[in-house]
C-alpha cells in the first residue's frame, strides 16, 4: 500500500481529536490570560505567574465555570501547591 493512502487515512482518524483539543486549549488560554492580568501587580516574574496560572489551570476541572482567581479561594491546597511549583515563594 502506497505511503499517501495511509497518511490520508491516519489524518482521518486524528482530526476529531484534534478539533477536541484546539477548542480546549483556546479555553486554557483564556482563563490563562485572565489569570495572568488578575496577578500583574503582584511582583512576581511573569515567567512564575505563568506557572503558577498553568499549574491552577491544570488542576480546575474542566467543567469549572469560575475564574482561576476565583477558584483559588476555595481551593488552599492547590493554590499552596501551585505557588510551590511555579517558585512564587
Amino acid at each position: 500500500m502506497p505511503i499517501r493512502p495511509i497518511l490520508a487515512l491516519l489524518a482521518l482518524l486524528l482530526a476529531p481529536g484534534c478539533v477536541t483539543t484546539s477548542t480546549a486549549s483556546a479555553d486554557d488560554r483564556r482563563w490563562i490570560n485572565q489569570c495572568l492580568r488578575d496577578n500583574r501587580d503582584a511582583g512576581v516574574r511573569t515567567g512564575v505567574v505563568r506557572a503558577y496560572c498553568t499549574c491552577m489551570n491544570d488542576r480546575m476541572p474542566n467543567s469549572e465555570t469560575r475564574s482561576i482567581s476565583q477558584w483559588e479561594r476555595s481551593h488552599p491546597r492547590e493554590r499552596q501547591a501551585c505557588e510551590r511549583r511555579a517558585g512564587w515563594r
